[in-house]
């Protein structure tokens, strides 16, 4: 369809807003807000924490913090924007600035992805090869690989903005949430979409979908270790060390099909389930990271709990 005025040759879009309780939405945005402040306080301090230390300069932690600034990252992509709306009546997003925040969302969800993964590999190696430990995942090995996660994201998410961008849009241009996502943009354009949705799959099954097979087989070999382990006890003891990681993966992924799962076969499901599983994917996997590591690891909470006492003082 030819485009036909200025508005259409630099689209905007519409935010979702809360169907039911538009006139609500301001008291609605103080959990989303207190999320949000929480998200950044633990985040935050598990950074300051591992800084300060010693014996958290490990590269299970220096990937802790990796997760962590991601996190930040992504939920200042999304939450102030929405919270905008929600306060202030800011519906609209331009085109340039919809497409930047898609890019960020899509590109930081790859970069956590494979963290994640580096977080896998590390207790796979901790456990099944505990003697070469220390000298697969050096610092310097650690840091490599945060640089490659976000090299990954940006590589292959880069596309997707790029695809979009000559696509004209025509007709109301409301999304289903209340940020940009690609599969929710590309679903407003009044074109062929065809590209942008086989790319979009494709670099989501390679991206996300790798990494979800790859952490479960590396979860599938650590079983395997520690169920040739003679005594119950020590089998705990061992997989213990895991229970964290797994908490954070399923924060991470949970939301992260949940929402697929509505994008792809919810068409038909009320708009308020697509704004609350939108709000879930970014806030949860941010808020309860910090929170999950704080309480299985006992050196942050020895670390949190004197800094405390210092403040208090």
């Amino acid at each position: 369809m030819p485009v036909s005025n200025s508005s259409e040759l630099s689209p905007s879009f519409l935010l979702a807003s809360i169907p039911g309780l538009e006139a609500a939405q301001a008291w609605l945005a103080i959990p989303l807000c207190s999320a949000y402040v929480l998200a950044l306080l633990g985040n935050c301090a598990v950074l300051l924490v591992v800084r300060l230390e010693p014996s958290l300069h490990a590269p299970m932690y220096l990937l802790l913090c990796m997760l962590a600034t991601i996190d930040l990252a992504l939920a200042t992509a999304t939450v102030p924007r929405i919270l905008c709306f929600y306060w202030f009546g800011s519906r609209e997003i331009s085109f340039g600035a919809c497409l930047l925040q898609m890019f960020l969302i899509h590109a930081l969800s790859a970069a956590e992805s494979a963290v994640l993964l580096a977080m896998a590999v590390d207790r796979y190696v901790a456990i099944c090869h505990p003697l070469r430990h220390a000298a697969i995942l050096t610092s310097g090995a650690t840091a490599k690989v945060g640089l490659l996660a976000m090299a990954r994201g940006v590589l292959f998410f880069l596309p997707l903005p790029l695809l979009l961008l000559p696509l004209p849009f025509c007709g109301p241009r409301v999304l289903s949430h209340s940020f940009c996502l690609h599969q929710d943009v590309m679903n407003l354009a009044c074109a062929n979409t065809t590209p942008s949705v086989v790319y979009g799959l494709t670099a989501i099954l390679l991206v996300m979908g790798l990494d979800a097979v790859l952490i479960c087989l590396s979860y599938l070999l650590i079983l395997r270790a520690v169920l040739r382990l003679a005594a119950w006890q020590e089998r705990l003891k061992v997989f213990s060390t895991c229970i964290a990681h797994i908490c954070v993966v399923l924060a991470f992924y949970v939301p992260l099909i949940g929402l697929s799962v509505v994008h792809r076969f919810g068409k038909n499901l009320a708009p308020l389930v697509h704004v609350i599983m939108g709000n879930v994917y970014i806030l949860v996997p941010a808020v309860l990271n910090p929170i999950i590591y704080g309480v299985r690891t006992k050196q942050i909470q020895r670390r949190i709990l004197s800094l405390i006492h210092v403040t208090d003082r």
